[in-house]
């Protein structure tokens, strides 16, 4: 069958995440396949990350197995007609027809955005936090959780008892870029919650509460379960990288907030 990589934006507010699910209609994954069987009839999508509710993606990337076969710019321009304005197209490519988006994947990045002041017009893409942060603190924690570590602790206790915590973190930073500061990790594979969990953690840091070696030492399968979860708000799959291909994107905002 004929395969396309779609590599795809989104404002995920609105949405109940990206996986399609029979009860719950408002989903990415369901708009595209809808657009996508009204331009090829019946077809398959499948997404590299299976971002929850409100969650954002830069860079989402998905494969599309259709049974005809039209050009890549065509078929992403008559795509985007029919999607909703939140949700977009922004590369398409004739793809290897055994392509698959999470399996064939090597690397996600995902980027969460803190506010350190309240903003009328990012307040959909941030997390922000009243209190004073103390970014250096949260900088110089961010690094130990790169390597291979077991996050059982920053992972929702719901995950199957036979699914693995281990994850590689190949980077992990933190730095401030205006009124926000950004925590970037980039990893073979997340949990789920993963990603919120350790912002949460990164917080407390910052807020003083907690300390990078209580950090560290969470790392372990027999550590106790972190509590609190990042709202989804702040958080962007920015990248997710195939054989052959980095990222190497200045760690900067998507969507900034300009210090005042």
């Amino acid at each position: 069958m004929p395969t396309y990589k779609l590599t795809i934006e989104y404002e995920g507010t609105r949405y109940s995440g990206w996986q399609a699910q029979g009860n719950t209609p408002k989903t990415i994954q369901g708009h595209l396949l809808r657009a996508a069987m009204q331009v090829l009839g019946d077809c398959e999508i499948g997404g590299a990350g299976r971002t929850d509710s409100g969650v954002h993606a830069a860079a989402q990337v998905a494969h599309l197995r259709a049974h005809k076969s039209v050009d890549p710019l065509l078929l992403s321009r008559k795509i985007n007609d029919l999607l909703p304005h939140d949700i977009s197209i922004v590369a398409a490519s004739r793809a290897n027809d055994r392509f698959h988006a999470r399996h064939d994947a090597i690397s996600r990045v995902y980027l969460y955005q803190i506010a350190t002041r309240r903003t009328a017009f990012a307040k959909p893409f941030v997390w922000w936090i009243k209190d004073r942060l103390d970014v250096k603190s949260i900088a110089r924690a961010a690094p130990l959780l790169e390597g291979r570590h077991d996050f059982s602790a920053f992972s929702d206790k719901r995950l199957k008892e036979e699914e693995s915590r281990i994850v590689v973190v190949t980077r992990c930073q933190a730095v401030a870029s205006g009124d926000l500061i950004l925590f970037r990790i980039e990893a073979s594979h997340f949990l789920w919650k993963m990603v919120r969990k350790l912002t949460a953690f990164l917080v407390e840091i910052g807020r003083g509460n907690a300390t990078a070696e209580e950090m560290a030492a969470r790392l372990g399968a027999n550590a106790a379960n972190v509590e609190p979860t990042a709202p989804p708000s702040g958080l962007f799959l920015e990248a997710v990288t195939y054989r052959g291909e980095t990222f190497d994107r200045p760690l900067e905002p998507i969507v900034p907030v300009i210090r005042r």
